[in-house]
């Protein structure tokens, strides 16, 4: 059981919405790296990423490449 990166951001705010989605689906998310991201909104000192465990990276993906919604099946 290992963390991946799911993808990455220019604000952490963008990075904590998208980690409310997958909890809610029940996909515990991490945030890495907000507090070397400058200013929120801004500057993109450091990418923000968002890390799930890699057993959840395939279902994690499909959910925010869906906007949030179940897809089929």
């Amino acid at each position: 059981m290992s963390l991946v990166e799911l993808k990455r951001y220019f604000t952490a705010i963008e990075a904590e919405v998208e980690r409310t989605v997958l909890g809610s689906h029940g996909i515990e998310a991490l945030v890495f790296d907000s507090g070397l991201n400058g200013a929120e909104g801004g500057g993109m000192a450091s990418a923000v990423r968002l890390m799930v465990l890699d057993e959840d990276y395939a279902e994690a993906m499909r959910l925010l490449t869906a906007g949030g919604r179940p897809g089929p099946g």
